[in-house]
């Protein structure tokens, strides 16, 4: 128990450990209380990140190896918890894999689109003038006048599939991100305190990264728990469409795809199981998101950019 002691008048009050509203644990007591929706959305997070990290061990077979004497044996027989494939591949093995691919493409993508957003955010928002009239006109608001999925289609077609093609035209999104990190600078570098460090004659370098970059990391972490299911769900896009990343290496979007689409009717578990989990890592994203932009900070609530 802690034994921090808040004074009420003449009476000192006890406060419980659990009761620390700006720790760890306080954060977790509010969004379990507050937001339990978002409570759950945060485990369905944290349960995938551990299935793609101990991916070698819990996986009950080779994700590539196929097995042609048990090809599309239902879920349940055989020694397969949800089925094998056309090639007789594991199902469940598949997945935990494919979940690793995909988590690895969007943490890598969602670390670069917000370098991205921050860079063109705080430059835009603390320069003003011409350089934010040039940043949020010529650049911002031409990417986002753009059909994102027609550009990422083209992009991956001239570039070629491969992993790191997919990081690198997903992270394009800190484009559009940049907006809010542009907005909190623009509020930032109002504040009583910047004005009194600037008038103290702190250098600008020493401004951003003393006062206003930190104080911006509250919106992009924002951002980046909702981007996180965004990114999932785009790989999935293109490697349903084909232009994702090639095989052997499985993603959730590939197995919806290809011979799997095709084998739909007479074996519907090579794609229900696949988008099942599809669904729950974008819905534990979106709706953890949610939540921490709540806690975090209620003024961003309605306003982060889903483009």
């Amino acid at each position: 128990m802690s034994r921090e002691v808040i004074f009420s008048g003449q009476l000192p009050v006890r406060r419980h450990w659990w009761d620390n509203r700006n720790g760890t644990i306080g954060f977790m007591r509010r969004l379990i209380l507050e937001k339990p929706l978002g409570a759950i959305g945060g485990l369905l997070i944290v349960l995938l990140f551990i299935m793609a990290l101990s991916a070698d061990i819990i996986a009950p077979f080779p994700y590539d190896e196929p097995n042609f004497a048990d090809i599309m044996v239902p879920p349940g027989e055989a020694g397969h918890i949800l089925g094998t494939d056309y090639l007789g591949r594991d199902l469940l093995s598949r997945i935990i894999y494919g979940g690793r691919i995909s988590i690895l493409v969007s943490v890598t993508t969602v670390a670069l689109a917000m370098i991205i957003a921050m860079t063109l955010g705080i430059i835009s928002g603390w320069a003003g003038g011409k350089v934010d009239a040039i940043i949020q006109r010529w650049v911002v608001n031409v990417w986002m006048s753009l059909p994102s999925l027609l550009v990422l289609l083209t992009l991956a077609s001239l570039l070629g599939p491969s992993i790191t093609t997919i990081i690198l035209i997903l992270s394009l999104s800190g484009i559009s991100s940049s907006r809010v990190v542009r907005s909190a600078v623009l509020s930032i570098k109002e504040a009583a305190y910047v004005e009194a460090a600037q008038a103290m004659g702190s250098s600008t370098p020493w401004l951003l990264l003393r006062h206003i970059v930190p104080n911006t990391f509250a919106p992009v972490i924002i951002l980046a728990t909702i981007d996180f299911g965004r990114i999932i769900l785009a790989e999935a896009t293109l490697s349903f469409l084909g232009y994702g990343i090639p095989p052997p290496f499985p993603t959730w979007g590939q197995m919806l795809s290809g011979e799997s689409l095709a084998h739909f009717y007479d074996g519907p578990w090579t794609m229900v199981w696949p988008g099942a989990v599809l669904t729950l890592a974008v819905f534990g994203s979106n709706v953890f998101g949610d939540a921490l932009r709540d806690i975090l900070d209620p003024r961003l609530r309605g306003s982060t950019s889903r483009n």
